[in-house]
C-alpha cells in the first residue's frame, strides 16, 4: 500500500509540474517604439483573428469577447493568459485556435498596448 501511495504522489507531482502556466510578463517586457491604440492598430488584429465567428466575437468563447474596445480591453487588462496565449505560452491553449501563431509584429503591438493601459 506504501508502494502504491509513493507512486500516486509522483505521478500527481509530474503532471501538476507539467501543466504549469506561463508567468512571463509579456506586455512589460514588450520593447515599444510608439504606442498602438485600439482604433488605429489593434481593431484590426482582434477583428481579422480573434473576435470572428465561432471565437470570441458575440459567441463568446471562454467567455471572452473581443469584437469591441471596451469588452477586449477589459479582458486584456484583467486577463494576462490572453498575451500569454498569443505569445503561445505553456499551460494555456495556443490561439487564434487552429491558425498560425500572430506575426511577431502583431504579437508586439498587442503587447505594447496593454503595456500602455489599453488605449482607445
Amino acid at each position: 500500500m506504501k508502494f502504491q501511495y509513493i507512486i500516486f504522489s509522483i505521478l500527481t507531482l509530474v503532471v501538476f509540474s507539467c501543466s504549469k502556466t506561463d508567468t512571463t510578463d509579456y506586455a512589460g517586457n514588450a520593447v515599444c517604439t510608439s504606442v498602438p491604440t485600439y482604433t488605429s492598430n489593434v481593431a484590426t488584429i482582434l477583428n481579422s483573428n480573434c473576435a470572428i465567428s465561432g471565437c470570441h466575437n458575440s459567441s463568446a468563447q471562454a467567455g471572452i469577447n473581443l469584437s469591441t474596445y471596451a469588452l477586449a480591453s477589459s479582458q486584456f487588462k484583467t486577463n494576462s493568459k490572453n498575451l500569454i496565449s498569443i505569445h503561445h505560452g505553456s499551460g494555456v491553449e495556443a490561439m487564434p485556435r487552429d491558425a498560425n501563431k500572430l506575426s511577431d509584429a502583431a504579437i508586439n503591438t498587442l503587447d505594447c498596448w496593454v503595456k500602455n493601459s489599453c488605449p482607445q
